[in-house]
């Protein structure tokens, strides 16, 4: 899925053009990975404003993932909260994807950064359903993968660290060359996590069930599924699950800003429910989109509007 340039990029405090937003070959984050990102979504409400949905619970999180992995963000949250407010104005988005990184700049090479400056961007593009407008409808399919999700003690996975999702990128294309659409990650001690980029959830008689958060990483589309669940009456557990679970589930799906809620209607070859969007998921689904686009009041605290 290609990215839809846009005029500006928000650089180090400043605007530059498209094309000219550019790093040294000897960015230490290039070669090393040490760098924290998130990824927000922001939505054309149905009275034509726009609104970016948890703005400050992503801005605060990407401050937590600096702190864990030892970055310094040289910008409070509400410096970095105008900052993507501004690029969404600046380039005329009503409506797409937004991408906050941190990372370090050339410097000291080596495992040790000493003097690399650390760096700020905020890029904001076009960008539709992840896993495909069908996807969100009629589900997608989903394989387990062979590579094992990270472990809290040799990665960490509170922090959006950019290196940690080389894991990810290895599940991915593991299970979309054998013609799925996602991977379903099994933790160290093979128990399910998540998908490459998604939390996951499933439901068996009436309840809904999500992985504790020791080996995922804390969703904001995670938690607020879990609020839209609770306030229908739906009960909630985070619990380990294992792989048959998963199999025996009436439904599953997956949730991220990316993904946002989308149905998983197979899994290793095996048809989870009616093989379609369950009730359970279709309800979750269609309040999140209410949500997210300002026709639900009761959750207008998540939208922050351009």
């Amino acid at each position: 899925m290609g990215v839809e340039a846009v005029e500006k990029i928000w650089l180090d405090g400043e605007f530059v053009p498209w094309d000219r937003a550019q790093i040294h070959i000897l960015a230490h984050t290039l070669h090393y990975g040490l760098g924290v990102f998130e990824g927000i979504r922001c939505y054309k409400c149905e009275d034509g404003r726009s609104a970016v949905f948890r703005l400050r619970d992503h801005l605060e999180r990407l401050d937590r993932s600096a702190r864990i992995v030892e970055l310094e963000i040289p910008y409070s949250v509400e410096e970095l909260e105008r900052a993507v407010l501004e690029t969404l104005r600046e380039n005329g988005l009503a409506e797409g994807y937004i991408r906050p990184i941190v990372f370090l700049g050339e410097g000291a090479m080596g495992l040790l950064p000493s003097d690399n400056p650390v760096r700020v961007g905020v890029i904001v593009w076009p960008w539709g359903a992840y896993l495909g407008e069908e996807g969100l409808e009629r589900g997608i399919r989903a394989k387990v993968s062979s590579y094992t999700r990270h472990h809290p003690n040799v990665s960490m996975t509170k922090s959006k660290t950019c290196g940690n999702y080389v894991n990810s990128i290895m599940a991915k294309r593991e299970v979309t060359r054998l013609g799925y659409d996602e991977a379903i990650m099994l933790d160290t001690n093979g128990l399910v996590s998540e998908g490459s980029g998604e939390n996951l959830f499933l439901a068996r008689g009436g309840i809904v069930k999500t992985p504790p958060l020791s080996s995922v990483l804390e969703g904001l589309t995670r938690d607020a599924v879990m609020r839209i669940a609770r306030d229908k009456g739906i009960d909630v557990l985070e619990q380990p699950l294992t792989r048959d679970e998963l199999y025996g589930a009436e439904e599953a799906f997956l949730t991220g800003t990316a993904a946002e809620v989308t149905p998983v209607r197979e899994v290793d070859d095996r048809v989870i429910g009616n093989g379609s969007r369950g009730p359970i998921t279709k309800t979750i689904q269609t309040t999140f989109f209410d949500a997210v686009r300002g026709r639900n009041r009761k959750y207008e605290s998540w939208l922050t509007y351009v």
